[in-house]
């Protein structure tokens, strides 16, 4: 048997708060799951190696705005382990050129001039998909495997947080809601930023402009979008 938490690891700061509150074993179903996967050959995305990359960009002590994507994007070598985000050499997603459309309308265009979006999560945005792992050519294909506990687990570490933006895109994305009972937060939820979705209220949200000013008020520096 292929044992993945030797090969992966989810940062260390993030393990030892998992750890803290008891949380760490809810990764034992999905690792065991992929490990199986990877006997029977299947194309996993994104790449193992990555699958923890928005806790490795984005430590625990840092995130002050998190952001849900649904899936990895699920064609082969396309995905980097940060919802939305691809590696720099790949054409930009129809999601993220929405994405990029709404942030030029609502403060200006963003700094980004490729799709990856490591700038984001070094500033503190935990850029995090319902589901951190997908079979290449098949959407939705883990989203039962139990990544949703892991990811329940996480988001009540962060609602422990002071003073947290958490923008949650899309169906899938806003059943974390009822997660989130820190009055002290700011919820943005609104369609995903698909092109099949975006024209029905997520242009025009506005959210990454009230996402600063929240942040301001809180004395936290804002993003860099």
């Amino acid at each position: 048997m292929i044992n993945l938490l030797n090969k992966i690891s989810i940062p260390n700061d993030w393990k030892i708060e998992l750890n803290n509150n008891g949380f760490f074993d809810s990764l034992n179903k999905p690792i065991s799951f992929l490990e199986k996967e990877l006997l029977d050959n299947k194309d996993i995305s994104p790449a193992i190696e990555n699958i923890f990359n928005a806790f490795k960009y984005c430590n625990f002590e840092s995130t002050k705005v998190v952001i849900f994507g649904q899936d990895p994007y699920f064609q082969s070598g396309i995905a980097n382990g940060l919802a939305f985000s691809v590696d720099e050499d790949q054409i930009i997603p129809a999601s993220l050129k929405n994405i990029y459309k709404e942030i030029k309308d609502d403060i200006g265009p963003s700094k980004n001039k490729s799709g990856c979006l490591k700038s984001w999560a070094k500033q503190g945005v935990l850029l995090l998909n319902t589901a951190l792992t997908v079979e290449v050519s098949k959407p939705g294909s883990h989203s039962n495997i139990g990544w949703d506990n892991f990811i329940y687990d996480i988001i009540k570490l962060i609602n422990n947080k002071p003073n947290v933006v958490f923008i949650l895109w899309g169906n899938h994305a806003q059943k974390y809601i009822r997660y989130l009972n820190n009055k002290n937060h700011l919820i943005l939820y609104g369609p995903h930023p698909s092109p099949l979705s975006a024209y029905r209220g997520f242009f025009g949200s506005k959210h990454f402009s009230k996402c600063n000013n929240y942040l301001i008020r809180n004395n936290l520096k804002e993003i860099d979008w």
